[in-house]
């Protein structure tokens, strides 16, 4: 059984709108998303003696997301992740987006999807949150409708993306939670062991979008095709961090992405999903000056997110998985979230 709750969680600026917080509880797990971003507020899992821990990180009160933060918990789009330059051709039209990251634009741009009230619908297990993108948003051809739902299936989260499109445009649409599994607020990840269903990952320039080149794991630091322990790892190959993707083996159906384990508390984090690639980010650029919830800070390496999603830059590089939605087509895709305790 899954209970649905829904409250006030506080107004926007200027009488732009109520935001609304939905409770999603089973037996095993508790999760909290508000209606501005489809945001993951809190996701309550229990560990191996059965108490109960946040371990996504993020703010207790709604202010805090209207600061310069980095997309916690929120639902980026309408292209996640960076297009090079910020421009790309389509139909023979070159389209200019907003520049914020680098020489890049990021995540959909000034105002994406997570900086946004969506619509909600309460469901038996979930809520789903529906908006319309306006033609032109952000610089991105044709109008998108676009619908998130969020499901608890017992230990499992389910998030499905769906949307349609009034002329083609590029889509590519993720969740961007910062998970720790020994709760939020603990000071890294280092205790954290990662495995990653990839044989391929994409080398990335400077300004990290990727180079092109589709290179193999085989003998690098992107090999997590066995368990590694991320502290040790990133010494031993002398890395500041991971913010790449790794590209999937899988098909449009569902299939296994990664799992990561805390041996100290038990919880494991299993993701699967039915996109082509993961961007595993190691929070990098967290820097301790953002204060989160019960008094928590967030320095380099107190998170990680697993962004199932489509490849960096698709819309530039053909060789990519296409990444257009055309009119009459759906955007469909789903990912999976299986907590348990080993």
């Amino acid at each position: 059984m899954v209970s649905v709750t829904r409250a006030v969680f506080g107004e926007l600026p200027l009488g732009a709108g109520t935001v609304e917080k939905f409770q999603l509880q089973s037996d095993q797990l508790r999760v909290d998303i508000m209606s501005w971003g489809c945001t993951i507020t809190a996701l309550e899992v229990k560990d191996r003696q059965g108490r109960a821990s946040d371990v996504v990180l993020g703010f207790a009160e709604l202010e805090g997301y209207f600061q310069k933060q980095p997309y916690f918990g929120a639902v980026v789009g309408r292209v996640a992740n960076r297009i090079a330059k910020g421009t790309f051709t389509l139909d023979g039209k070159e389209y200019k987006l907003a520049i914020n990251n680098g020489p890049n634009s990021l995540h959909g741009g000034v105002r994406g999807f997570d900086k946004v009230l969506w619509t909600p619908r309460v469901l038996s297990n979930g809520v789903e949150f529906s908006r319309v993108s306006p033609d032109g948003e952000e610089g991105y051809p044709g109008e998108l409708k676009v619908w998130v739902t969020y499901t608890l299936d017992g230990r499992e989260l389910v998030v499905n993306y769906r949307a349609q499109a009034s002329q083609a445009t590029p889509v590519n649409l993720t969740n961007h939670s910062y998970f720790n599994l020994a709760g939020q607020g603990s000071p890294n990840i280092y205790d954290h062991e990662v495995t990653i269903e990839a044989d391929a990952f994409l080398p990335v320039d400077e300004t990290l979008i990727p180079t092109g080149e589709v290179a193999p794991v085989q003998g690098t630091a992107f090999d997590l095709r066995k368990s590694v322990e991320l502290g040790k790892h990133l010494q031993e190959f002398h890395i500041n961090g991971f913010d790449h993707n790794f590209c999937l083996k899988g098909s449009k159906e569902k299939h296994f992405c990664a799992r990561v384990h805390h041996a100290g508390s038990g919880r494991v984090l299993e993701v699967y999903t039915t996109q082509p690639g993961v961007q595993f980010y190691t929070g990098n650029f967290l820097d301790g000056t953002l204060k989160g919830k019960s008094g928590a800070v967030y320095p380099k390496h107190s998170g990680f997110c697993l962004e199932t999603q489509n490849w960096p830059d698709a819309v530039n590089q053909p060789h990519f998985p296409p990444v257009l939605l055309k009119p009459g087509e759906d955007y469909d895709h789903t990912t999976w979230f299986k907590f348990s305790v080993a």
